[in-house]
């Protein structure tokens, strides 16, 4: 049998080729520029909303890996994560502390003055943030944000004050696609990109 030569498979380019596969609005884009920081929900945005519980009354989430490795890369890309949240869970902690986020307010129904308290701590302001939820709570730091996103399953008056609606559901990517935007606009996606593709 003659020799082979391997092949690439379709849609793999060499890596001197390397190029993006994500296109958002350049409008969108512009909007998210200059992001320092961004607010995160969880139910309904890094967890699909549904609420289980043990037999002991254990609350136990389901979190999506894209999401987390996406909240991961925005901290080497410079942009601050903070997770603000009505509940509070051991699961929760656990999963926030494997990913590095320093910056987490649990059992917060008033979302504005912890998002307030952590702009004033990080020395940046309202036009330096950014907020992803999907209901009426989250309502309040979406609207002073200069960049706002939901979740295509989100509320409908949530997603009516968004800049940008995700394709994808919330705990299923939905947060994902928002530090890649986030990222695209920083200009720092395709060096990330770069460092797990060589």
């Amino acid at each position: 049998m003659a020799n082979m030569a391997p092949t690439l498979g379709i849609g793999v380019s060499p890596l001197s080729a390397l190029q993006p596969a994500l296109n958002f609005d350049p409008v969108l884009l512009l909007k998210a520029q200059g992001v320092k920081v961004a607010f995160f929900d969880v139910d309904g945005v890094l967890t699909d909303g549904g609420l289980l519980f043990s037999e002991a009354g254990e609350t136990l989430k389901r979190f999506n890996t894209l999401d987390g490795h996406g909240i991961k890369l925005l901290q080497q890309g410079g942009i601050t994560p903070v997770v603000i949240t009505g509940r509070d869970s051991q699961a929760l902690r656990t999963r926030l502390k494997a990913l590095g986020v320093q910056h987490a307010f649990f059992g917060t129904e008033d979302k504005r003055p912890a998002a307030e308290q952590t702009l004033a701590a990080l020395g940046w302001d309202w036009t330096q943030a950014a907020a992803m939820g999907d209901d009426w709570p989250d309502l309040q730091v979406m609207r002073r944000c200069a960049f706002a996103c939901a979740p295509v399953n989100a509320h409908a008056e949530v997603r009516a004050v968004a800049h940008y609606v995700t394709t994808a559901r919330g705990g299923d990517g939905a947060a994902r696609e928002f530090c890649d935007l986030l990222l695209v606009a920083s200009g720092r996606y395709v060096d990330l990109l770069g460092k797990y593709a060589r």
